[in-house]
């Protein structure tokens, strides 16, 4: 009975909106509903499991863990319990009055309009029990923590609309029960032998007993209790007795996703250490893949008991995105976050799961379009592993993908050993250009020279790929080089190279070029004739000890102070433009010229005007006197 006045209370603004949108829009598969409250109950009583280590009095004597399903065919009720942790009415308002607390924000901007997209997207956001509502007019969820007493259990119910309501129950048993009242169009879910079906599709592999009435065939016959799935952890057994289904319906049960996995590694080691891993590769990024400090892990159980949900000491963080259970038979059953960090075999298991990760990559990468899927998703927090594991640096250098000149489409799909292969003979460094995207990477003035020659570039415009290339410097004895950082000389790859030419054209502008360097010596470090330029009349050059243009972006964008560098200003000696300018003799129109191919190397490489509208103004006055 009630204990306690009955309190109504509203979903946040987002959450009401994400809730009308999952009732009427998102969900195509309804069963899935089932799937989500059984994991939910499992994790529950995971959670009390690990609880009672510590606390053992916590549970009950007697308690058998397990997770009950009951039918009501005339009042057309589901009702799901279980024996597991429970919840206090301030967590039962906080867990489920407030939808997808961290990422609600982010899925409503995530939302496309198609609704088979944005069903997929759920998984991402964890609104799984959310689902209860496309086929109950009402949800009912009584509950008791296992750390309180009878008198302080908690009835929390919605019709899923914009208010939920709340009260303090005397409840005897621990745990929760979730009761459904079915819509009217919903009914057959309200069967025996649905139910079952639903339960062998998709928690089977559930670890503790799930219990239902038998479907009585005779009408005086009194229905018994049946356990309807297999109850067996599904990594503890043979990978010959696993079906591909089940794999994938595992994993969906423990990352809380709506499709299937990319791939999976299910593993058992056996001598020094003795544990099991299954890993999966998610088919889709969650949301917050980019948030470094958001929980992310492996399921930890030890001897086959629930330890911990996000144990992120076997992977490291740019293997984040990687799902799935780790089982040992070595750790202490008391095992904490602390002792994790201190327990040497911990780093060996890693070390190992690592490993069998980048495999589990490697082996995606045979097939081009499902790795391209793969790099699409991941990519970028790969690219993060060379400079955090430096001994598995040649290991994922092998599996880092990039744009580059010769392939014509922005995809990252060509890898280095390609690159290598389609080398010149004479070539002995990897050329690359660094950009703010794709497009200006493609059209860098810096390019020119080795278009001219048919000399391949790497394009490389994600913000962490200068970071990259600098912690990887080499690939396979080949040295990075950044075409746009130093003295560019490419010996004998540069067909038309003339070093007597050269010397005349700096003999020949010396003037000019000390008239632009006076003008500009606020700016630049030096003005010099360029090797790099056939169709440009000029291009900025980073020194070859100074930062790369787009890293410094990068890190003043994150708030860090750097000193001012200047550049180098190179000059294209037989561009009409150069020698209109090394023509002028009005001082005005000089300045006027010169300011505007200095601006115009600026914008070619994606850098902001210090003063877009006396650039503007200049060109203004430029084209006004062509105009007369």
């Amino acid at each position: 009975m009630s204990v306690d006045k009955k309190e109504t209370m509203g979903f946040q603004s987002e959450a009401k909106q994400l809730l009308h949108l999952m009732i009427h829009s998102l969900y195509s598969n309804k069963e899935i509903f089932l799937r989500e409250l059984v994991s939910n109950a499992n994790d529950a009583i995971d959670k009390l499991r690990f609880e009672s280590l510590a606390d053992e009095t916590i549970v009950p004597e007697g308690t058998d863990f397990g997770i009950r399903i009951d039918i009501d065919e005339e009042s057309k009720t589901i009702t799901v319990s279980d024996n597991g942790i429970g919840m206090s009415r301030e967590e039962a308002v906080s867990n489920l009055g407030t939808i997808a607390r961290s990422g609600t924000s982010q899925f409503l901007a995530a939302l496309t309009g198609d609704q088979k997209k944005d069903s997929q997207l759920i998984g991402q956001f964890g609104v799984g029990f959310y689902s209860s509502f496309i086929i109950a007019q009402e949800v009912v969820v009584e509950s008791r923590s296992a750390k309180l007493s009878p008198e302080e259990g908690v009835r929390w119910s919605s019709k899923g609309e914009a208010e939920f309501e709340v009260e303090t129950i005397k409840r005897e048993a621990i745990g929760t029960s979730v009761t459904l009242k079915l819509k009217a169009d919903e009914s057959e879910f309200a069967d025996g032998w649905r139910l079952r079906g639903i339960i062998k599709k998709y928690a089977d592999h559930v670890a503790v007993p799930i219990t239902m009435k038998q479907v009585a065939t005779e009408e005086d016959k009194v229905p018994e209790d049946e356990v309807v799935n297999t109850a067996k952890a599904l990594w503890t057994r043979s990978r010959n007795d696993i079906s591909d289904e089940e794999y994938s319906e595992f994993y969906k049960a423990v990352s809380h996703d709506f499709q299937d996995p990319m791939s999976w590694s299910h593993n058992k080691v056996e001598g020094k250490l003795d544990y099991t891993t299954l890993l999966y590769i998610p088919a889709k990024a969650p949301f917050d893949l980019w948030h470094r400090d958001s929980p992310r892990g492996l399921k930890l159980y030890v001897q086959r008991v629930f330890i911990m949900d996000e144990a992120e000491q076997f992977l490291p963080l740019y293997l984040r995105f990687l799902r799935g259970v780790v089982d040992s038979n070595d750790l202490p059953l008391n095992v904490s976050r602390e002792l994790l960090q201190k327990d040497p075999s911990i780093d060996s298991m890693k070390s190992a799961l690592t490993k069998r990760g980048l495999d589990m990559i490697e082996k995606l990468s045979s097939d081009d379009e499902k790795y391209q899927s793969f790099w699409d998703e991941f990519g970028q927090v790969l690219k993060e592993g060379p400079a955090e594991d430096f001994g598995n640096k040649d290991k994922i250098a092998k599996l880092l993908r990039f744009a580059t000149t010769e392939t014509g489409e922005e995809k990252q799909n060509q890898s280095l050993s390609k690159y290598i292969e389609r080398m010149k003979p004479e070539q002995d460094k990897i050329f690359y250009v660094a950009a703010e995207n794709y497009h200006t990477a493609l059209n860098s003035p810096h390019l020119e020279v080795f278009n001219k020659n048919g000399i391949e570039v790497l394009l490389l415009h994600d913000r962490i790929d200068e970071w990259l290339v600098g912690q990887l410097n080499e690939y396979e004895g080949k040295p990075f080089q950044d075409v746009a950082k130093g003295e560019l000389d490419l010996g004998n790859l540069d067909g038309e190279k003339d070093d007597k030419q050269k010397e005349e054209n700096e003999k020949k502008l010396s003037g000019l070029i000390s008239k632009v360097k006076d003008l500009l010596e606020d700016q630049v470090e030096e003005v010099r004739i360029t090797t790099r330029l056939t169709d440009s009349p000029a291009c900025l050059v980073v020194a070859e000890d100074d930062m790369g243009i787009q890293m410094r972006r990068v890190l003043e964008s994150a708030g860090q102070a750097l000193p001012e560098t200047k550049r180098i200003f190179e000059i294209n000696p037989t561009h009409p433009l150069v020698e209109r300018l090394d023509q002028e003799s009005d001082s005005d129109r000089f300045e006027s010229l010169a300011l505007v191919i200095f601006d115009q190397a600026k914008l070619a490489e994606g850098s902001q005007l210090d003063e877009p509208a006396n650039y503007v103004s200049r060109l203004n006055e430029l084209l006004l006197e062509l105009a007369k």
